[in-house]
């Protein structure tokens, strides 16, 4: 088990299916990331060196990812309710944001698009 940013990875998984596991991370910054640190895509956790994987801890912390990233998020669908907007009311009714049909198929975006509300 190798040790990245404070998760456990099997020694057998990609870098960079990796590095995507975290929250806000894609295929493109993973991308970068292995660039810039001379990493192979195809390269394995457990065949990283050790200064390899603290230069990927030491990048990792300076991104926005996991926690506040999903604050960023949920603080952006905050201030869209407060203001009144078209976005922030259909996020607060729990129904599509982006223009999706509401006759049929809405059943998933009731359930991820529901924010708690104050009253």
């Amino acid at each position: 088990m190798v040790f990245i940013f404070g998760v456990n990875f099997h020694e057998q998984k990609l870098v960079q299916k990796a590095l995507e596991s975290f929250y806000a991370l894609g295929r493109q910054s993973s991308s970068r990331i292995l660039a810039k640190h001379c990493i192979h895509p195809r390269a394995k956790v457990g065949s990283l060196p050790p200064k390899t994987i603290t230069a990927l801890t030491a990048e990792l912390s300076t991104m926005t990812i996991e926690n506040d990233a999903k604050n960023i998020v949920q603080e952006n669908i905050k201030r869209l309710r407060d203001m009144g907007t078209y976005r922030g009311r259909r996020h607060a009714m729990g129904l599509p944001v982006r223009g999706q049909r509401t006759r049929n198929q809405t059943e998933t975006t009731k359930k991820l698009n529901m924010v708690p509300r104050r009253l």
